[in-house]
């Protein structure tokens, strides 16, 4: 690990290898605590989450705001509290921001979705308006596996990735709850018409797909509007996923990893009717983040996903084939870094930015082409 001052803002860029040539790692900002989500502004700022329930403007500078009112109260314990954040379709119309979170509820808790309307005045930011706009049921007790990522598809609607609560892994195969799913709700709440479960008596209306662990990364294909997810498996079994409406993806049938006592999971590895992930990886390497890169600043990478690890302590860059049926290539970065790398996304600069996952001085961090 680099000593922690050869990372420090004022210490300047770090300049690190990579297959696309030498990359400038650089901190935008620090003091952060376990950040978890990032998403950016038109303007370039940057809206940093972190899971104790603060929602953080960045400056392009690095300045870093004050917590914006408003935020819901979370339940800020074990892997609950503030989690991913993203800005509407119509953002420049209506100013939403969604946020996803551990909501308390009558001493358990269990994954939400909010939004409200970000509004600057006199310096100061806060969302006004805010509604709860979706409630994963039901709620349980525990602090773990509250999944969480937000993505918007090309229609406009909302996927939701929301985790089986660890003790309830039993009830991801069941359409009768949202443990273990990820849904699709429209922009207000609401269950879309053409979901695949609508007309099944008994089901979640707003389930889209199932069977699944714990989706810490999701990200929309540019080119295809396809979701493609990553989810953490038990000792190895990591999955990256392109979730289908309506299909199963095994969670705790089959798993490429074993329980944490080392007893076997489910069935095996691989069942009819269920599907098989894209890539996976034993041991874990703990996925949290997904982006695909499309931006100017690196074209060797132009359609690649980028993942973080948080076990792993890496940046994981991932080459598709033609077809995006498989993972031709894997490249491991930022390991030198010696950090957990909870979120990754692309600026709108073209560069790509990294939260790490500290509970004190955490930090935004810029990759960008080395002079």
């Amino acid at each position: 690990m680099l000593p922690r001052a050869a990372a420090a803002q004022d210490a300047g860029p770090l300049r690190v290898p990579s297959s696309a040539g030498p990359i400038s790692v650089e901190t935008v900002t620090g003091g952060l605590e376990n950040p978890w989500g990032l998403a950016f502004l038109p303007d370039g700022r940057a809206l940093v989450t972190e899971r104790p329930g603060r929602l953080r403007i960045v400056a392009t500078s690095g300045t870093l705001s004050a917590p914006v009112a408003g935020v819901p109260p979370v339940f800020a314990q074990g892997q609950g509290g503030l989690l991913d954040v993203a800005l509407g379709p119509d953002f420049a119309d209506s100013g939403h921001v969604y946020l996803s979170y551990a909501e308390p509820r009558e001493g358990i808790s269990g994954t939400s979705v909010a939004r409200g309307r970000l509004v600057e005045e006199a310096g100061n930011a806060r969302l006004d308006g805010v509604e709860v706009i979706f409630r994963q049921e039901p709620a349980v007790s525990g602090s773990s596996h509250y999944g969480s990522r937000l993505v918007f598809g090309r229609d406009g609607t909302l996927f939701v990735t929301l985790g089986d609560r660890f003790s309830q892994r039993d009830k991801a195969q069941d359409l009768s709850n949202h443990l273990g799913k990820i849904v699709r709700i429209g922009a207000d709440g609401s269950g879309p018409k053409d979901n695949p479960f609508v007309r099944m008596p008994g089901a979640r209306r707003e389930i889209w797909s199932y069977g699944h662990r714990n989706v810490q990364g999701a990200a929309l294909d540019p080119a295809t509007g396809r979701l493609w997810t990553v989810e953490h498996g038990a000792r190895g079994g990591d999955e990256l996923n392109h979730p289908e409406a309506g299909h199963n993806y095994g969670w705790p049938t089959i798993s490429y990893g074993v329980d944490y006592s080392g007893a076997k999971i489910g069935e095996g590895t691989q069942k009819d009717g269920l599907e098989q992930p894209v890539h996976y990886w034993d041991p874990s390497i703990a996925p949290s983040g997904l982006v695909f890169y499309t931006g100017e600043a690196f074209p060797a990478w132009k359609g690649d996903l980028f993942l973080g690890a948080l076990a792993g302590m890496k940046l994981v860059r991932l080459r598709l084939d033609a077809d995006k049926n498989a993972v031709i290539q894997e490249e491991s970065l930022l390991e030198t870094l010696g950090v957990r790398i909870r979120d990754v996304a692309q600026g709108t600069d073209g560069a790509l930015y990294v939260l790490t996952d500290e509970t004190s001085d955490a930090r935004l961090l810029r990759l960008s082409p080395a002079a």
